[in-house]
């Protein structure tokens, strides 16, 4: 396919000196490539140079005249209008002054080929969900993910020869999710997004995953890029299995070679003695094979060392473990424990919720932006009252919020979570906050100074070990902004934890990971007393909530919220 933009030797680094990418060079081709890596390789960063909004430090980009770009962290002025975040107000106000016949040279040059901007705009606006939209209306009047969207919106109409989006589905709900998925679809011209999102990924012609200022191209959506890194991951553990047992042949032919050699000159001096050989033919002979057995240890040595350097080569090839494997014990609920209980509940902003929720049951909270989510889990913790009713909780209960602010920034990593956990001594929270993949070198910096991987898995840590131990544990939108790899460890951390989970996601597939034993949904444009829970319990859930089948019948009939 032909090249739409090209890196040479590119490098960037922050104001602090701290050096992103050094020397990357690559090229991206048509279709829609999805591009991967860990936090902190750099992925934001490039895609900010790919779009000329960042000038790197040395190297360069060949690019179009015309680049769409769609940052992650959109930030517009409320006050402008929606016609403005779309790009077209100069033509708009052109066509207007056309159209009362006082158009100039300058305004027939604005409109372009753009004659038919307003059908177009009108059928663009639909696609996306906007029905009927005043394009002088102000945005600070829309959501977040309907901003987004409008954005987005905006380059389909203004069309540049590439597309960049970064992030683009964070902290959209399914629906503008949904949105977006079509969009991308549909996009006639090449598209490359940075994005962690896994069924925006199952669009992608090829991934591109950038790793120590390296890009690697695997062709194919991610389900396929995550085969064949788990082929390549799988002959690197077979070449390090080898190169290891070549290493331990190699040490133990130098320790039988150098055994021979001590075992030959005692024979050679024992034989001196008892043969009376005169004192100079017996140097001779020794330094003969002192500089034999040189040669022999040297070479053996040298075959010691070069196994070494194909061990190191072979580990190099080995990515790091990023499960999480930890005991969660002290977590664990019995079935039919009661959790969290509603009496007569309606939320501050008139939601009336009645739940009911036993064991150790798994439970996403769903349902559209603004609908309710957050304020029912502020409810459920104590933060903000009820506009009547109560809520009953049973449970320890922990809340890992969006941008957590659980451990003091200025504070080492194990003093913060020894405070949640003030009985473990410092060996037993060292022990434990390994198991998390926190080594010493992590642990004993102090938080702010963590990347956003170590930062989640320490503040996940500290939860899980708290004293008391969680029995129901609340997520808000847990894998925003979390690289694939994070989320590979926290789905292993939450496979392992044993209480009630109660998790607002618009991660359908991390979703299906956890295990979910039912959905607490919270309709979009529900009517007096809207809110209702969608069970889906299998045969096997209904087993580890610890219910017979009668019993989880009746159960089942007795926790189902009415919709009011």
């Amino acid at each position: 396919m032909p090249a739409v933009l090209v890196c040479h030797d590119l490098s960037y680094s922050f104001p602090t000196g701290e050096t992103v990418l050094d020397g990357l060079t690559a090229t991206f081709t048509d279709g829609f490539t999805g591009l991967v890596g860990r936090n902190g390789a750099g992925k934001s960063t490039l895609i900010k140079l790919l779009a000329g909004a960042l000038v790197p430090i040395s190297g360069s980009v060949e690019r179009p005249d015309r680049i769409g770009y769609l940052p992650q962290d959109l930030v517009l002025a409320a006050d402008r209008s929606v016609a403005s975040v779309l790009g077209i107000e100069p033509i708009l106000t052109a066509l207007a002054t056309v159209d009362a016949g006082n158009g100039t040279p300058e305004q027939f040059e604005t409109i372009g080929d753009n004659w038919d901007l307003e059908d177009r705009v009108g059928a663009e606006l639909a696609a996306f969900g906007f029905d009927d939209l005043d394009l002088g209306r102000p945005i600070g009047t829309l959501s977040g993910g309907q901003v987004v969207l409008l954005a987005l919106a905006g380059h389909f109409l203004t069309r540049p020869e590439v597309l960049l989006l970064d992030e683009p589905t964070n902290n959209l709900d399914h629906s503008a999710r949904d949105r977006l998925y079509q969009a991308v679809r549909r996009w006639p011209g090449p598209v490359i997004a940075v994005s962690h999102d896994r069924e925006l990924l199952a669009l992608c012609d090829q991934i591109a995953e950038l790793r120590d200022s390296v890009i690697t191209f695997y062709g194919g959506t991610f389900s396929d890029y995550t085969d064949a890194v788990a082929v390549e991951q799988e002959a690197a553990a077979r070449a390090v299995r080898s190169a290891e047992a070549d290493l331990k042949r190699q040490k133990r032919e130098l320790i039988e070679a150098q055994t021979k050699m001590d075992r030959h000159n005692r024979y050679g001096k024992e034989f001196a003695e008892k043969s009376g050989m005169p004192a100079i033919m017996a140097g001779a002979m020794k330094r003969k094979a002192e500089v034999s057995q040189g040669k022999l240890r040297g070479g053996h040595q040298a075959d010691v060392e070069e196994a070494r350097q194909r061990l190191a080569t072979a580990e190099e090839r080995v990515r790091d473990d990023d499960q999480v494997r930890v005991d969660l014990s002290a977590t664990a609920v019995p079935g039919g424990r009661e959790i969290v209980i509603t009496e007569d509940l309606v939320l501050r902003n008139g939601v009336t919720v009645d739940l009911h929720i036993r064991g150790p049951e798994r439970l996403a909270l769903t349902g559209g932006n603004g609908t309710g989510k957050a304020t029912f889990i502020d409810t459920i913790l104590g933060a903000v009252p009820p506009r009547s009713g109560g809520v009953r909780a049973y449970v320890p209960i922990r809340l890992l919020p969006q941008r957590l602010r659980i451990l003091d920034p200025d504070l080492p990593v194990i003093t913060s979570v020894s405070r949640l956990a003030p009985s473990a001594d410092d060996n037993t929270l060292r022990s434990r906050l390994a198991r998390f993949r926190l080594g010493a070198q992590v642990i004993t910096r102090p938080a702010r100074t963590l990347s956003g991987g170590e930062l989640f898995r320490a503040s996940l840590a500290g939860l899980l070990l708290a004293e008391p131990a969680p029995q129901l544990l609340i997520l808000d939108e847990p894998t925003n902004n979390l690289d694939l790899d994070t989320v590979a460890a926290l789905t292993s951390a939450l496979q392992q934890y044993r209480g009630a989970l109660l998790v607002a996601s618009h991660d359908r597939p991390f979703l299906d990971e956890i295990g979910l034993t039912g959905e607490i949904t919270f309709a979009s444009d529900p009517e007096p007393g809207r809110f209702a829970r969608i069970e889906a319990l299998a045969a096997s859930d209904q087993q580890n909530v610890g219910e017979s089948e009668d019993d989880q019948s009746s159960d089942s009939a007795n926790q189902m919220p009415s919709t009011r």
